[in-house]
């Protein structure tokens, strides 16, 4: 059933270039499924599945960089399914979206691969955190599926030598991390992101490769705004922060030249992930 029209907002994204429907209370996306579309190495022409979609935030800032993508996304909430299926229409961006489990996927999607996964899973450990009063955020927010599960499907549905793109809290990297090796994941790169220079991560993006042999690569910290605080109304972005967030640039390097993923790796020479 749809949710009702009061009970939703329509926001912009990509500096007004997306506006999507979402719900007016409870989880609602934000600045982290901008980032991990901003990741995603694909090009057009090749096929994406967002896994645990919701309302296609990322998977539709991805197609308004990269034309010509095939997109499929997984959403187990029936609701928000509909909510990503009715911003995906009013984008005039084709996508498929499934209703199931990451646990349960749908006979559908069992048929299908992909060149591309990408996902934010829940940041917190359930048996660490406390429950949020609203259903969707709770199940959005506080895992009750584990990483391992996400990793699994995500090597299940890629093509051999298809790419994951993970957004994850920063303390969750190793549990991420263990669960993409579990998975056969390799050429792992984890790229921390910081709200300011000097600051601990509190985000981290993985990129991995199915069956990658690359060495695990940490880069340095990309930093999301700047000065040392925030000291007044409106943005404070960083050039290269702004560039993702406002422009819907792919992720690319503080200097703005470079981009931190290069899609050249030959499979069969155990090369890294190349980036600044």
């Amino acid at each position: 059933m749809a949710a009702p029209a009061e009970s939703l907002t329509r926001d912009a994204f990509l500096g007004g270039r997306l506006t999507l429907l979402q719900p007016a209370k409870g989880f609602r996306a934000g600045i982290d499924a901008v980032l991990l579309a901003s990741a995603c190495p694909a090009k057009p022409g090749q096929s994406v599945l967002d896994l645990g979609c919701g309302v296609g935030t990322a998977a539709l800032c991805l197609a308004t960089r990269v034309a010509g993508l095939e997109l499929t996304g997984l959403e187990r909430d029936a609701a928000i399914a509909d909510l990503a299926r009715r911003n995906a229409d009013a984008a005039g961006i084709a996508m498929e979206i499934l209703t199931g489990d990451i646990t349960a996927p749908p006979p559908a999607l069992k048929a299908m691969s992909f060149d591309h996964v990408i996902a934010n899973p829940p940041y917190f450990d359930a048996a660490r955190a406390t429950a949020a009063a609203d259903a969707y955020r709770d199940s959005a927010m506080r895992e009750d599926v584990p990483l391992a599960a996400w990793t699994h499907l995500a090597a299940k549905r890629l093509r051999p030598g298809g790419w994951a793109t993970f957004i994850q809290r920063a303390d969750r990297l190793g549990d991420l991390l263990g669960a993409a090796e579990h998975a056969g994941f390799g050429s792992l790169r984890v790229q921390p992101i910081a709200g300011r220079a000097g600051n601990l991560a509190r985000l981290i993006l993985l990129i991995a490769r199915k069956g990658g042999r690359g060495a695990l690569e940490l880069a340095a910290p990309f930093i999301l705004h700047d000065g040392p605080a925030h000291i007044s109304d409106g943005d404070d972005f960083t050039s290269a922060a702004s560039a993702i967030l406002r422009d819907g640039a792919q992720f690319i390097a503080p200097d703005l030249k470079v981009s931190v993923i290069n899609c050249r790796h030959a499979e069969d020479t155990g090369r890294n992930v190349s980036g600044a």
